[in-house]
């Protein structure tokens, strides 16, 4: 019963999805069908074979390699603080930000990214049948995260219309960081982090060609590439990308720091009219019936609705600290879909992060697209983590 539940809750996700489109008869179906099938497959491959699972490892070994690579960069100008059991989120997960950007900005400047994201990009938007650039982007985000993968495409976002714009920042609510995927390993499953990671890019093109969906014509149709008189000397290169990172961190930090006091502060007033009452409740509230389309009985329902309020109002780190807490108590299919929902930055610190880096890179007058849309930013990426969560559900139990 639980499993058509979970199969239920897709169809729900992406009818709900739908509804809230303005732009109804332009959606392509059959792309969508496409990407569909494409994510049921890659599912399969990471959790019901060892090949995936292999694979799986050997990404969090990468990942755990470059993480430490930049907290050694870190700890070289902060000794005292990286030398304590538990750092703080500035230096564990924002600081990283500038090794990682660097660090594919020179994979970028030798090809080889490139390469990647062409090849593995030019596949999905030949069978998906959707423009270059958002399915490149979609991959970027795969291996950047979703800040990180903006950056790197700073100069094509500049060339763009206003329109394609809101699609890059829909998509950009479904991803999460590299530089934070070892602060997840130490309190989540490995393998639900890694599966989340290429199911939220592809469930974020997915959805957002139908939250959004926009014509591009053959002419539009390209990924722009610089000309080669514009490339600059290898270290020009790094230390414009330090500086990318850097000012990326202060913009993100800052919005973290005002996205969460704003939500204490809106806490407070709640409480002064009812006691104990909170945005994360209520968001628990709202979401509890997608919780029951997990496939989840009651008490883990209730429990997963729980932390999708937490998550939301502050951050998944908050959300993930309570989970680690109950992984010993809980079955595996509400551990899967558990972790796999919180593995991204859905949330309202994130639609600040989004606005701070387009405004950043693009400027204030073209930054607006993600300020007038907010609500649509939340759905998407509600709706991705939902999505991803409910197609891994239908592997594990």
């Amino acid at each position: 019963m639980y499993f058509l539940i979970n199969l239920l809750g897709i169809l729900v996700v992406v009818g709900v999805v739908f509804a809230c489109s303005p732009n109804r008869r332009n959606v392509k179906w059959k792309s969508i069908g496409v990407l569909f099938v494409v994510e049921l497959l890659i599912t399969w491959f990471m959790l019901g074979t060892k090949i995936g699972t292999t694979i799986i490892d050997r990404f969090a070994a990468f990942f755990s390699w470059l993480i430490q690579c930049a907290n050694d960069g870190t700890a070289f100008v902060f000794p005292s603080v990286m030398a304590n059991e538990n750092v703080d989120f500035f230096f564990s997960a924002l600081l990283p930000i500038i090794f990682v950007v660097t660090f594919f900005d020179i994979l970028s400047y030798f090809g080889i990214l490139t390469w990647i994201i062409d090849k593995v990009g030019w596949v999905i938007s030949k069978i998906s049948g959707l423009p270059k650039l958002e399915s490149f982007f979609s991959i970027q985000m795969m291996f950047l995260g979703n800040t990180e993968a903006l950056a790197v495409i700073r100069q094509q976002l500049v060339v763009l219309k206003q329109h394609r714009l809101l699609t890059f920042g829909l998509m950009s609510m479904s991803s999460i960081s590299g530089s934070i995927i070892g602060a997840y390993l130490t309190m989540v499953p490995a393998t639900y982090v890694f599966a989340a990671i290429p199911l939220n890019c592809l469930n974020a093109l997915l959805l957002a060609s139908i939250l959004h969906p926009v014509d591009v014509s053959k002419e539009e149709d390209v990924v722009y590439v610089p000309p080669k008189e514009e490339k600059k000397d290898f270290f020009s290169t790094i230390s414009n990308s330090m500086l990318v990172g850097i000012r990326m961190v202060i913009v993100i930090l800052a919005m973290v720091i005002g996205y969460v006091a704003l939500t204490s502060a809106v806490n407070g007033i709640l409480g002064f009219f009812i006691h104990g009452l909170t945005i994360q409740k209520i968001f628990s509230f709202i979401f509890s019936p997608f919780a029951f389309l997990l496939g989840l009985p009651k008490h883990d329902a209730l429990y997963v609705a729980k932390l999708m309020g937490i998550k939301l109002a502050t951050n998944e780190f908050v959300a993930m600290m309570d989970l680690k807490t109950q992984l010993k108590s809980l079955p595996p299919h509400t551990v899967a879909v558990a972790t796999t929902f919180l593995t991204s930055f859905a949330n309202f610190s994130t639609v600040g992060m989004i606005y701070g880096t387009y405004n950043s890179i693009l400027g204030e007058e073209k930054s607006v697209v993600i300020g007038k849309n907010v609500w649509k930013l939340l759905v998407s990426g509600m709706a991705v983590s939902l999505l991803s969560a409910m197609l891994v559900g239908l592997f594990v139990w």
